[in-house]
């Protein structure tokens, strides 16, 4: 027997809802992930902390764009929560009436009342009060969906859009289609390929931009954290996902600040990090303080590269291939010596040279190949610190050097090629290049001048 039309609107004072089947996570679990994905863990990780499968935290996930849009701020008394409707739920099954309910949980008469019609479930065609579809059916009413300026304003939308990806031109107009390239599949850019050409601008610069060209239309403003989550928040509306391909970074999702650099690390303690270095490494005042890093190129190939903060003199570590190497794999072990064990022998044959007073401390980025710092220690009496996760400025010194050597071992060239005594030349013609910053003299005559006075 059919039910009449108008029904439900009847028994629960509310329009009808389509159930979508099983309800949803409820909001604050979703919260509860954001907050453990802004912690540092993966979505896999979070997921498994709030207890929801791992496949439902990578959608969530995926789905902002690595972006907690949700209000992550706890919920206020204003209105009921979820652990209120449990109780709700409870005193509803011992046969307790809408004002002891009431008096039990401290809320107004009416708000139970209408508590128990608008959000009881009615698909047996009567009111039966559970209290997660309750919490669901309160969480979609109270939805207040707002489109995004991007998506309303078409000419708005134009503007970003083609400064963001619109075509490269000739001086005569004509369009520049650059490069073919595979099609986007919501990854990050390929590694060391062909990259989509176009304006590019950077969402800060259009909105930047807009204040230029449209400085007496209001309507012609957006900020470029609204651009940043056209792009990255699906069912916005506004810009295609595909157009992350024409950002700067070339990323796919945002990364959250507490994940980066923090894989690969459980050789680094507080105490060697750069803030423990001794403060006369840091004015320079007293010799015998390096900075150290890896120069990449193709193939997995690499060199070393020390610079003595001091004198500016530089000395280039040679890591030839691995003996019994065999070709590279991706995701592979070295091919060459760039391995914890080959870069901590060749800094321990170029820095064993010098005296002791020459080698007091070694600063280096966090990197892999750098894992047994502590064997230096022990072998050296060198004390290795490390920088702060991306931050380069704090070995401004080999950051400049590594730049200078680009000069001989230029970026998508094999360094694998480079004999020992080829890296002994070009440190040579480095350390004889005069320098400003030392009153013009070499970083070979600074150095000699050191050990002449330690003799």
């Amino acid at each position: 027997m059919s039910r009449p039309a108008g029904w439900m609107t009847t028994l629960t004072g509310r329009p009808a809802m389509r159930s979508p089947g099983h309800p949803p996570c409820r909001r604050e679990i979703e919260l509860w992930f954001w907050r453990r994905i802004g912690e540092g863990l993966s979505s896999e990780d979070a997921a498994h902390a709030v207890g929801v499968s791992s496949s439902v935290g990578s959608r969530w996930f995926r789905e902002r764009g690595g972006m907690a849009t949700l209000l992550r701020d706890p919920a206020t008394c204003r209105y009921l929560c979820f652990a209120e409707r449990e109780e709700i739920a409870l005193l509803r099954a011992e046969g307790k009436g809408v004002r002891a309910i009431a008096r039990e949980i401290g809320r107004s008469p009416s708000t139970i009342s209408r508590e128990l019609r608008r959000n009881a479930a009615t698909r047996g065609g009567k009111l039966e009060y559970r209290p997660s579809v309750a919490q669901w059916k309160a969480e979609l009413m109270a939805r207040r969906p707002k489109t995004a300026k991007l998506a309303a304003d078409d000419r708005l939308r134009g503007y970003v859009q083609d400064r963001l990806a619109g075509k490269v031109r000739r001086l005569d107009g004509t369009a520049v289609a650059g490069p073919q390239v595979a099609p986007w599949k919501g990854r990050n850019k390929p590694r060391r390929a062909d990259r989509r050409w176009a304006k590019a601008w950077s969402p800060e610069q259009i909105s930047a931009r807009l204040k230029v060209d449209f400085p007496d239309d209001p309507s012609m403003r957006v900020s470029h954290e609204a651009i940043y989550q056209a792009l990255f928040v699906q069912g916005r509306g506004a810009l295609a996902r595909e157009l992350t391909a024409c950002l700067r970074t070339g990323r796919a999702l945002r990364v959250p600040r507490a994940r980066v650099g923090q894989r690969g690390k459980g050789y680094i303690t507080e105490e060697v990090m750069i803030s423990q270095r001794p403060a006369e490494a840091a004015d320079r005042a007293v010799p015998g303080h390096w900075e150290g890093d890896l120069i990449i190129g193709t193939g997995r190939s690499a060199i070393g590269t020390l610079v003595e903060r001091s004198s500016r003199f530089t000395m280039l570590l040679h890591l030839p291939p691995l003996p019994g190497a065999g070709p590279r794999v991706k995701n592979g072990p070295a091919v060459t010596g760039a391995g914890a064990e080959a870069v901590r022998d060749a800094i321990a044959a170029q820095l064993g040279q010098l005296p002791g007073h020459l080698r007091r401390s070694l600063t280096w980025d966090q990197g892999k190949e750098m894992a047994q710092h502590a064997r230096l220690k022990i072998d050296l009496g060198l004390q290795v610190y490390f920088c702060d996760p991306q931050s380069p400025w704090q070995r401004g010194t080999n950051e400049n050097t590594n730049g200078l050597l680009r000069q001989y071992f230029p970026k998508g060239t094999d360094l694998a090629r480079h004999g020992p005594d080829d890296l002994a030349a070009v440190a040579d013609a480095l350390n004889g290049r005069p320098r400003k910053t030392l009153g013009w003299r070499t970083p070979a005559e600074v150095l000699d001048e050191l050990l002449a006075a330690a003799a």
